[in-house]
């Protein structure tokens, strides 16, 4: 069960602050325990002190944040929310530069900005979700490359994160917790989407988790289950992709209909799914490609067996795009499972 927020707030808060300044202190003994394990491996695999530096560039940002947010709370400015997700694009820009500079981190972005010259309006970014850090690429790229101002359905456990706690609560996103069920989510989905501006951008990811094949079976075996004979027979044939759940989706279209949609196509980092897989396999050269493309909103269908039709076809084109972008070897990179 989560604390209470006024415990998070007197205990986590602080807490991640005092870590941080530990980290700092002995630093330099951390990068000698990470030196001597590291012996013995080819270069390549000295993965330790790079983990030991990201590390220490996240809880320095994350401190840095907080003490910004109890600023901005003594000062009287906790509900400006421009104050804050200035402060968001500050936090995400810093920790893009550390990934950058410490895991030699590249993302490659095809197809036109969602800022293109189409009149102004609200976004629905419907994304796969693959591979660590997907979400915090995508909500960096929104921020800071498209002047977006990105919303967010989470779960709640993500509030044991002090920085998510404070600045994700004063902003309008939801939390929701992990027995609330699919109907609270897509409520959520519904409320967030109904009160879009044209800045606005809200974030769905519709396979609700981290692609893996395991995840990709149990997802076509309940579609059976349900009697979606249709959508089960196309979710066989998307091979790098979890079927796409179309309730939020849907919700936030209805929602807000004067909302153009963006579908988003990721890969590179797709077989990180768990810590273990991340020590192991991180490539030296972490590289993502990322596509996206935008439906105007005259062009979405809103009928609810066309969405869903319309949905499964624009995920269709994420797995195959997938598929090209995954034949093309990249230098440097972990190769995907099942390819060494």
């Amino acid at each position: 069960m989560l604390p209470p927020r006024i415990l998070r707030r007197v205990v986590l808060a602080p807490l991640i602050v005092l870590v941080t300044v530990a980290m700092l202190v002995t630093l330099p003994l951390w990068l000698v325990v990470a030196a001597v394990a590291s012996l013995g491996l080819p270069p390549p695999q000295r993965r330790a002190p790079r983990f030991v530096w990201f590390g220490v560039a996240w809880l320095t940002l994350e401190s840095l944040v907080l003490i910004a947010c109890l600023w901005l709370w003594v000062a009287g400015g906790a509900r400006r929310q421009e104050r804050h997700y200035a402060l968001v694009g500050w936090f995400l820009s810093r920790v893009y530069g550390a990934a950058v500079r410490i895991f030699r981190l590249t993302v490659d972005v095809e197809g036109p900005p969602c800022a293109d010259d189409a009149p102004p309006r609200p976004l629905i970014v419907l994304s796969r979700h693959a591979g660590p850090g997907d979400s915090f690429l995508l909500i960096h790229r929104l921020l800071i490359a498209h002047g977006r101002r990105p919303r967010i359905v989470m779960k709640a456990a993500l509030q044991y994160d002090p920085t998510l706690d404070v600045v994700v609560n004063r902003l309008p996103n939801a939390f929701v917790p992990r027995r609330s069920g699919r109907r609270r989510i897509v409520q959520e989905i519904r409320r967030l989407a109904a009160t879009m501006g044209d800045r606005d951008a809200l974030v769905i990811f519709p396979e609700g988790a981290n692609f893996s094949p395991r995840r990709r079976q149990v997802a076509i075996r309940r579609l059976a289950a349900k009697g979606l004979a249709e959508e089960a027979a196309r979710a066989r044939r998307m091979e790098h992709v979890l079927p796409p759940r179309p309730n939020g989706a849907l919700a936030a279209i209805a929602a807000c209909p004067g909302a153009d949609v963006v579908f988003v196509a990721h890969t590179g980092l797709d077989d990180l799914v768990t810590l273990g897989d991340v020590w192991r396999r991180l490539p030296y050269t972490a590289r993502i490609s990322a596509t996206w493309w935008r439906v105007p909103a005259a062009e979405v269908p809103r009928g609810r067996e066309e969405g869903v039709r319309w949905l499964y076809d624009n995920w269709e084109r994420v797995d195959a795009w997938i598929s090209e972008r995954r034949e093309l070897p990249v230098e440097g990179t972990a190769p995907p499972a099942g390819r060494r």
